[in-house]
C-alpha cells in the first residue's frame, strides 16, 4: 500500500467522525443483527402466506418409477390391434430416439381390455378396477410430454425441472415456500415400496436449498427412521440435557458465524427429539378401523404400497406438507402384460382406497393426489432374444398419462388427446414443467416467483418456461 492510500484511509476515518473502536463496535452490532436475521430460520418450517388463495395444503405424489404404459391402462388405441405385427409408418418415428429398440420396430396392440366408467365415462383397462371406482374423482391428463428418455435423467427432471441432479426437488421447494404446519413430524417424507429407484437421493434432494429442505426418507417395517429409538440405558433426562447443550452451542455458534446451515443442524436435532414420540405413533396402525385397512388391502405388519398410502394419508392429517412414494418396477421392456398385470394388483386398490378416504374424512379438497411415471412406453414391441426379452416395450417421452385428484383440480375430466397410435399429443398436450406449474398452482405458489438466488441468478423448479394447466382447475 502507498503512502498516498496510507494517509487518504486515514483521513476518511477521521473526517468520517469514525475511529477503529466505532467500526470495531459497528461490526459486533452488525453480527448480532445478523445472527437476528438468521435465528428466525431455526425455524425454517414455520407456516408461510402462499402467493395466493391454496386450495391445496398438502400434496401425495405416487410415483410409479419405471414408467407405466399408457396404452395398456389409460389411453386406448384400437388402431394398434389392427396394425398389431406390421412396422410403424416411418414418417411418425422420424428424429426419434429409443433405449432400446429401432424406429421401425413392429406395432404391438393393447395388452388389456378397455371400458368406460363413472359419469364422466373414463375409458381405462381391466388392470384398474378400484381406479375405476372413483373416476368422478380425478382429472387425468393424456398428452404429458418430458425432455428424457431415460430412466434416471427422466425421474430427475420430473422431481427437480432438471435431468441432472444437484436442483432442488419439487417437495423442497413446498416446504421451502409454505413452511409445514407441524413440528413434530418431517415437512417433506419419502417412501419407496419397490427394488430401487434409478434417480436415487436426487429425487428427493434439496439441491442449493438449505439442507432443511431435503426429504425424509422413511423405512418400511421397524423404525421408520434409523436410530430414531434411544439405545439402551439412555433415559429421557440424559437424551434431553444432551439435546438443551447441543442446542445452546449451535445457537452460539450462530450468533458468532451467521451461518443457516447451524440453524439447519439445530432444527435437526430438535426435530429427531420430537420424532422419538411421534414416529411410532404416527407407524402404529393398529388403531385404525378394520374397514379403512380392508379399504387400503393393507396388513399393519407387512410393508407394501397400501401401506404407504395408508401412512401418507396420517402424515397429511398430522400436517406434513409433501409425500412421495415411489413404486418401482414399471419398467416393461419385456412382458408388459405381465408386468403390469402384477404392478397394478399391488397399486390400483391402494390408490384408489387414498382418494376414497380423503374424501369420506373431508380432506380431499385441500390434499392434492398425483399419480404418474417420468414416461410413458412405446406403441412398438420390444423383443431381443439375446437379451431374453419379448412383448415388452420401450421408453416413449412423448406422449404418456398422469392422473390428479383433490386439491383444486376438476373432478371427472380427461384433458389431451394422441394420435390413433398413441404417440404424439394432437391435442391439449403439456409438458412437465406444466406439470410442475400447476402442482406448485394449487398449492398457492406462483412458479414463476418461487425463486431462490444461486450462482448469480434466480432459480425456480419450472427453470425458465412452463404455465398452469388452467384446464385442469376446479
Amino acid at each position: 500500500m502507498s503512502h498516498t492510500e496510507h494517509v487518504a484511509r486515514r483521513h476518511f476515518l477521521r473526517d468520517c467522525g469514525y475511529g477503529v473502536g466505532k467500526i470495531a463496535l459497528a461490526s459486533l452490532l452488525a453480527n448480532e443483527a445478523r445472527a437476528a436475521e438468521v435465528l428466525p430460520r431455526s425455524d425454517p418450517f414455520a407456516p408461510k402466506p402462499p402467493h395466493s388463495p391454496a386450495k391445496a395444503k398438502a400434496v401425495i405424489h405416487l410415483f410409479m418409477a419405471g414408467a407405466p404404459s399408457q396404452l395398456d391402462l389409460f389411453d386406448h388405441k384400437p388402431e394398434l390391434s389392427r396394425l398389431e405385427g406390421k412396422p410403424i409408418p416411418p414418417e411418425v418415428t422420424k428424429g426419434q430416439r429409443y433405449a432400446f429398440i429401432r424406429p421401425d420396430a413392429a406395432v404391438l396392440g393393447p395388452r388389456f381390455k378397455f371400458a368406460r366408467h363413472g359419469k364422466c365415462g373414463a375409458e381405462l383397462s381391466e388392470m384398474l378396477p378400484h381406479l375405476a371406482k372413483v373416476v368422478d374423482d380425478v382429472t387425468f391428463l393424456k398428452a404429458v410430454h418430458t425432455d428424457q428418455f431415460n430412466h434416471a435423467p427422466a425421474q430427475i427432471f420430473f422431481n427437480t425441472g432438471f435431468g441432472q441432479p444437484g436442483r432442488p426437488s419439487i417437495g423442497s421447494w413446498v416446504t421451502y415456500g409454505l413452511g409445514c404446519e407441524t413440528r413434530d413430524l418431517p415437512a417433506f417424507v419419502v417412501m419407496s415400496t419397490g427394488a430401487g429407484i434409478s434417480g436415487g437421493s436426487a429425487n428427493w434432494s434439496s439441491g442449493f436449498l438449505p439442507t432443511v429442505y431435503t426429504g425424509v426418507r422413511f423405512r418400511n417395517q421397524g423404525d421408520p427412521i434409523l436410530n430414531v429409538s434411544s439405545p439402551p440405558g439412555f433415559d429421557a433426562e440424559t437424551e434431553k440435557d444432551t439435546l438443551d447443550l447441543v442446542t445452546e452451542m449451535n445457537k452460539s455458534r450462530l450468533g458468532v458465524v451467521g451461518d443457516p446451515e447451524i440453524a439447519t443442524r439445530t432444527a435437526a436435532y430438535e426435530m429427531a427429539g420430537r420424532l422419538q414420540t411421534a414416529a411410532p405413533e404416527l407407524t402404529d396402525l393398529k388403531k385404525e378401523p378394520k374397514e379403512t385397512l380392508e379399504l387400503y388391502g393393507c396388513d399393519p405388519a407387512k410393508p407394501s404400497f397400501a401401506r404407504a398410502c395408508l401412512l401418507a394419508r396420517r402424515m397429511v392429517q398430522r400436517g406434513v406438507r409433501f409425500v412421495n412414494i415411489y413404486h418401482e418396477g414399471w419398467d416393461a421392456h419385456s412382458d408388459v402384460s405381465g408386468n403390469h398385470k402384477k404392478n397394478c394388483e399391488a397399486t390400483d386398490k391402494a390408490s384408489a382406497a387414498l382418494v376414497a378416504d380423503l374424501k369420506r374424512l373431508g380432506m380431499l379438497d385441500s390434499t392434492l393426489v398425483v399419480w404418474g411415471g417420468e414416461f410413458g412406453r412405446t406403441p412398438m414391441v420390444e423383443s431381443n432374444a439375446l437379451l431374453g426379452r419379448s412383448l415388452g416395450r420401450d421408453h416413449h417421452p412423448q406422449a404418456f398419462t398422469i392422473w390428479m385428484a383433490g386439491g383444486g383440480t376438476k373432478r371427472g375430466v380427461s384433458l389431451g388427446a394422441t394420435d390413433e397410435l398413441g404417440f404424439h399429443p394432437v391435442e391439449g398436450g403439456v409438458h412437465i414443467h406444466d406439470v410442475q406449474a400447476t402442482i406448485l398452482h394449487c398449492l398457492g405458489l406462483d412458479h414463476e416467483k418461487l425463486t431462490y438466488r444461486h450462482a448469480g441468478r434466480d432459480f425456480r423448479l419450472t427453470d425458465v418456461f412452463g404455465k398452469v394447466i388452467k384446464g385442469a382447475l376446479a
